[in-house]
């Protein structure tokens, strides 16, 4: 789930239609509702959030401070005129990054991805279960031993580990492993793909990892 933050209810409606084109859910705040909802949201809402988007609100420079103390979640400024001085002071407060409108929610869920992927790759890899994934390139190792996996597949691997307990539907996959401008690949060959690597995953795991549900997505559970 995106959150969206605006004083206008047309900037967070018209966000919230077109990331719902992408097949992602998103809510949109004015800032005293959103901060009202950070100070009582449940564990579990605040772990949904994929990202923040912080538009145009009363301080805040402020907003970035208290999303920190409940998450860690991608914290992106979106500005409707270049200012350095406002660019560096969203930076001081501690956003991941700050863009300028009109901007495509593609790209908005590139730039989510390429933050994430350089925070995971800080940590190198992850270990799920008997699995060992790296976030730079190298193939897996299962129980010690290379896991050969085609690019794609191993790049769709990389980003359920990365996503681990969140659901994630074929426009997100799409988006994140395939490109932006990846106009020689379809949609619909999600799918196939992460069926191949589930495939493998069931004959090297002994069981499937990823959980799929019709209409809502895939989730790494194990």
């Amino acid at each position: 789930m995106f959150i969206i933050v605006d004083e206008r209810e047309l900037v967070t409606s018209g966000y919230a239609r077109h990331f719902g084109q992408e097949g992602i859910s998103s809510a949109g705040f004015c800032s005293g509702q959103f901060i009202d909802w950070v100070d009582s949201a449940v564990e579990t809402d605040m772990l949904a959030v994929e990202a923040f988007l912080i538009g145009e609100c009363p301080e805040r420079e402020e907003l970035p401070k208290l999303i920190r103390k409940r998450s860690q979640a991608p914290v992106i400024a979106m500005n409707e005129a270049p200012s350095l001085e406002q660019t560096l002071g969203l930076f001081t407060a501690g956003v991941d990054d700050v863009v300028r409108k009109p901007i495509h929610v593609k790209e908005i869920l590139a730039r989510v991805y390429a933050i994430r992927r350089r925070a995971e790759t800080r940590r190198d890899h992850a270990v799920v279960g008997p699995m060992q994934v790296f976030f730079d390139g190298r193939d897996p190792l299962v129980r010690g031993e290379a896991f050969n996996l085609p690019r794609r597949e191993r790049r769709i691997l990389e980003y359920f580990v990365m996503n681990r307990g969140r659901r994630l539907t074929k426009s997100q996959i799409f988006n994140a492993v395939y490109g932006l401008f990846d106009d020689v690949v379809e949609e619909n060959v999600v799918e196939s793909h992460v069926s191949k690597l589930r495939k493998k995953l069931r004959a090297r795991l002994g069981y499937d990892p990823i959980d799929s549900q019709r209409f809502l997505g895939y989730m790494l559970v194990g």
